[in-house]
């Protein structure tokens, strides 16, 4: 009797995967791998509603008390059962590096394990994002671990890959930079509503899913067209129009809302530490520029200097308009030079091996220059930023002045999920760490409100003050089309792409 073909999945992410610890990096290749090991106790589906995933909710009616409770089925991938103690320790551990989960633990009075299934989050006062802190879809997401897992001090990489979710993560096979390989986890019990975004079933229809590293863009694409590789996440932009043309590729962007691509500062060192001198490269900065050698095309990008993103809830153009414009460069000229700028190098980390990550830093050095800054523009690999950027060391001793990343549009929709914005500085604060008591104080206050119009109103004021004291460089929002061979099927959309349960592939 023929043994069964087993059915693999080979593809070639946006990045290598080195990190493997979710909680250690918002990077999305880290996330990525994230939803390949493990659950989470809610889900965000297509429309923004929060669904049960691990588990379901009752709330009290003084708003004060959520009662979570956990699925039948759960396994951990060592057999063991998943508990409530368990996830309580992994809520308590994201709570503490995640700028939504510390936000939603500065109104938590208690949060403990009742019984075996029954985890108790009681508040010190209501707060109207407790579900959607939890069901976040983006980085940093709530993945449940094992309690002794979960207990690794905070800034340490958990020992093992163990999990619960719909992949198990082949150790051995792991080559950092290589290859990432994962298996069927054939415990995994999926929800029976269809998958939607990150919610409903995760159903793995193939038994292993590859990921390889191919750091130039036409060697994978040639890979794609040859069937070498099934799957691209990311094709190069100039090189969309020849995959457009092969009959056995679809294209789609699989995330309509995209990404706003930005530049942080460190704060902690100069010359970024002088706000005078954070004014100067706002003003120096210019969206279109950016956008142009990013991106290219038109059709996938947009100049937009609304911090919450364009298309959002909270839109606005306020303080933006040097940016949209790309008129502050005498400005920035004058402000530079009556900021007392002393010639400080700006130590720019510049990734060449990620195509959404490449142009960034080149135009920004360019933008930089032309404004009278000193630029040390130094060329690595993304995973050695994703590692070097948590460093506070100053910059002559490893530490940097200026990275570019790109954020999911969910993950900037409110001042509570924009971690750029947290104020919280070295202590929990997002790398670059400013800190900053007036900014955690409007948060707070979007926080606590619960009408629409109050927010508005709210999220108006925090992004004048982003602008007013640059807690980030917004540079525009763009989408990326994936590649796929066509005997793939049932690839999803969502917030949080691409994810790989649901796909099946044609013997």
């Amino acid at each position: 009797m023929a043994l069964a073909k087993t059915k693999t999945i080979t593809a070639v992410m946006h990045s290598d995967l080195r990190v493997i610890d979710p909680l250690i990096t918002t990077a999305y290749i880290t996330r990525d791998h994230g939803y390949m090991v493990y659950d989470t106790l809610l889900a965000t589906d297509s429309n923004f509603k929060i669904q049960p995933q691990m588990a379901d909710w009752k709330v009290s009616d003084d708003k004060l008390t959520y009662t979570f409770t956990l699925r039948d089925g759960l396994k951990w991938h060592d057999g063991k059962p998943v508990t409530a103690e368990d996830c309580v320790a992994s809520l308590k551990r994201w709570g503490a590096s995640d700028g939504m989960g510390q936000k939603l633990m500065d109104f938590t009075a208690s949060l403990v394990a009742t019984d075996a299934k029954t985890i108790t989050l009681k508040l010190k006062e209501p707060y109207g994002l407790v579900l959607e802190s939890i069901g976040k879809p983006s980085s940093l997401v709530p993945f449940m671990m094992p309690k002794r897992l979960a207990e690794t001090p905070k800034g340490q990489a958990i020992p093992e890959q163990i999990g619960s979710g719909p992949f198990k993560f082949v150790q051995s096979e792991f080559q950092p930079g290589v290859k990432a390989v994962y298996v069927k986890n054939t415990d995994y019990v999926p929800r029976k509503e269809p998958a939607n975004w990150t919610s409903g079933g995760k159903v793995v229809k193939v038994d292993r899913v590859e990921w390889v590293t191919m750091p130039d863009a036409q060697t994978a694409m040639n890979a794609l067209q040859s069937g070498d590789i099934d799957f691209m996440e990311h094709p190069s932009f100039d090189l969309l129009p020849m995959l457009e043309n092969d009959k056995d590729i679809q294209i789609k962007v699989l995330s309509d809302l995209g990404y706003q691509t930005l530049g942080r500062m460190n704060f902690l060192y100069p010359p970024f530490d002088n706000l005078k001198v954070r004014r100067a490269a706002l003003m120096a900065m210019r969206q279109k520029d950016v956008l142009d050698a990013l991106v290219g095309n038109p059709k996938y990008y947009k100049v937009c200097g609304a911090v919450f993103g364009c298309g959002g809830p909270f839109e606005t153009d306020v303080g933006s308009e040097s940016l949209v414009k790309g008129n502050g460069m005498a400005e920035a000229k004058k402000l530079l030079a009556a900021s007392g700028y002393d010639g400080t190098p700006v130590v720019i980390m510049g990734p060449t091996d990620v195509i959404t990550l490449k142009a960034q830093p080149i135009v920004a050095a360019q933008l930089l220059r032309e404004a009278g800054f000193k630029v040390d523009l130094q060329s690595t690999d993304w995973q050695t930023v994703v590692t070097r950027r948590a460093s506070q060391k100053p910059p002559k001793d490893g530490g940097w002045n200026m990275f570019f990343t790109n954020w999911a549009g969910p993950e900037i929709l409110n001042p509570i999920a924009h971690v750029t914005l947290n104020g919280k500085g070295k202590n929990g604060g997002w790398f670059g760490w400013p800190e900053d008591a007036k900014m955690e104080q409007m948060r707070d206050a979007f926080a606590r409100s619960t009408s629409p119009e109050e927010q508005k109103k709210l999220a108006v004021e925090i992004q004048k003050y982003t602008y007013d004291q640059v807690f980030y460089l917004p540079l525009g929002q763009y989408v990326t089309p994936s590649a796929w061979r066509k005997e793939l099927t049932g690839v999803l959309d969502g917030p949080a792409t691409p994810v790989f349960w649901n796909i099946d592939k044609a013997d």
